[in-house]
């Protein structure tokens, strides 16, 4: 038994694909249901990353986990997330993925973030504690927002995550969403709009807003560009609307990267 994935865009085809993932709790065994808050309010975010890869072949699914707990060591979320990346691979092949996570979700997000398929996590204030790996970043794509009146989680613990993720050789962007707490409640429109654009972007559908670029470039030896203001809409280039390519699936050792990305 594993979580269950809600497909709310599905091409016949899809050349991409963008996972959300909903937050939950410390421990509990207890199922997730589709009314649990954490998962309703991630579907604020389905319309808006619809939106933004309109017309793209990308398929946008709400996973739910089996249980509402991270739950120790046994990681129940992390292994959901992995099981429905291996069934995307299944069903699709090399695609690109985007994981968008909150809280436990975000958290699930980054640990899962190894798998072949993924090229990029976007973050919505993450659960990030200190001893949680991040080598499984190296070759991706992240950026982390953080609401800086969070007292669920903790935006300190984000940053030093992020700043370890960067070091493993991960490409990473922080950005505070001012006057923001943990449930997105305040801002929400520039949370779901900015997850929404920040999912297009590492897909490779449009360009990040120059500070974010800015900061995903920087190498792993490099301060700054994790306290990013959050980007107003001005801040954002326009789409390119003939982009074709989209961000293949990181090379592996023993997999060639694709020599190009071909439409279907």
């Amino acid at each position: 038994m594993t979580g269950a994935v809600t497909w709310r865009v599905r091409p016949a085809e899809p050349r991409a694909v963008v996972l959300l993932l909903h937050g939950g709790q410390v421990e509990s065994t207890a199922p997730a249901r589709p009314w649990h808050l954490a998962v309703v309010r991630m579907r604020g975010f389905v319309r808006p990353v619809a939106r933004e890869t309109a017309g793209r072949a990308v398929a946008v699914g709400l996973l739910r986990y089996r249980y509402r707990g991270w739950n120790g060591d046994r990681a129940h979320a992390a292994r959901d997330v992995l099981a429905a990346l291996d069934e995307v691979a299944a069903a699709y092949g090399p695609v690109p993925v985007v994981l968008v996570g909150h809280s436990m979700g975000g958290r699930a997000a980054l640990r899962a973030a190894g798998h072949p398929n993924v090229t990029g996590v976007v973050a919505l204030a993450p659960w990030c504690p200190p001893e949680d790996p991040c080598e499984q970043l190296a070759g991706r794509r992240l950026v982390a927002l953080h609401g800086d009146r969070d007292t669920v989680t903790d935006p300190a613990e984000t940053r030093l995550l992020a700043a370890r993720a960067r070091a493993a050789g991960a490409s990473v962007a922080g950005i505070e969403v001012a006057g923001a707490g943990h449930g997105m409640l305040r801002r929400s429109a520039d949370w779901h709009r900015s997850a929404a654009r920040l999912a297009a972007a590492l897909l490779g559908l449009r360009e990040p807003p120059e500070q974010v670029a800015q900061a995903l470039a920087l190498g792993g030896g490099e301060a700054g560009g994790l306290r990013l203001p959050l980007p107003t809409v001005e801040q954002w280039p326009p789409i390119r609307e003939a982009r074709e390519r989209l961000r293949p699936p990181p090379a592996r050792e023993g997999r060639r990267r694709p020599q190009r990305w071909v439409r279907r």
